[in-house]
C-alpha cells in the first residue's frame, strides 16, 4: 500500500492532465477548473483513507470530529470506502449528513437559549435548496456536476493506486 506522501505526489501530478482532460471534454476553462479543485480536494482532503488516522484524516484538523462515526463504522479498504463506485458518493452523502446534524444541533442550542421554534426537516431541505442556487451561481449550472467529477477521480486515482500498490507487493489484484 503506497503511503500518504506517494499518494499526495500522484494528486499533485496527475491535477493538470484531469484539467486538461476535463477541457478538452468540455471546452469550458471555468468547468475543467472546478474539475481540477475538486479533484485536488478528493485527493488530498476527501479521500478513501478518512476512514484511519491517515493524512486525509489529519488535514481537517479542528473538523476532524466529522469524520469519527465514519472512521469507526467503515473498514479500511472496503468496497464502502475505497470503491471506485460506492466511496465518493458515500463520503459525499456522509458529509451533507453530519453538516445537516451539526447544523441541527447548533440550531437546537441556540432555540433552548433563546427561545423560539426548532427548525423542521423542510426548514433544512429549503437551505440546502439554496445551497444549491448559491453553489449554481458561483461555479456555473455544471458545476456542483463538475465538483463531483472532480473529487471522484481525485478518489479513484487513489483506489487504483492502493491497487497497482497490492499488485506489485503481491502479486495479486485487489485492495
Amino acid at each position: 500500500m503506497p503511503s500518504g506522501k506517494t499518494h499526495d505526489t500522484i494528486t499533485v501530478l496527475l491535477a493538470v492532465p484531469t484539467f486538461a482532460a476535463a477541457f478538452a471534454v468540455t471546452g469550458d476553462f471555468w468547468l475543467s477548473s472546478v474539475v481540477f479543485c475538486g479533484f485536488i480536494f478528493g485527493g488530498l482532503m476527501f479521500g478513501p483513507d478518512l476512514d484511519t488516522g491517515s493524512s486525509q484524516y489529519g488535514r481537517w484538523s479542528m473538523f476532524r470530529f466529522f469524520w469519527f462515526p465514519y472512521r469507526n463504522f467503515f473498514k479500511h479498504r472496503s468496497r464502502w470506502s475505497h470503491g471506485l463506485i460506492f466511496g465518493t458518493v458515500l463520503r459525499v452523502i456522509y458529509f451533507m449528513g453530519v453538516v445537516t446534524c451539526v447544523a441541527f444541533i447548533a440550531a437546537y442550542v441556540y432555540t433552548a437559549y433563546v427561545g423560539g421554534n426548532l427548525p423542521g426537516v423542510s426548514d433544512f431541505a429549503r437551505v440546502w435548496a439554496q445551497v444549491r442556487t448559491y453553489s449554481d451561481h458561483w461555479l456555473g449550472e455544471y458545476g456542483l456536476a463538475g465538483l463531483f467529477v472532480g473529487m471522484w477521480l481525485g478518489a479513484a486515482s487513489h483506489t487504483l493506486t492502493d491497487i497497482a500498490g497490492t499488485y506489485v507487493k503481491t502479486g495479486k489484484a485487489g485492495l
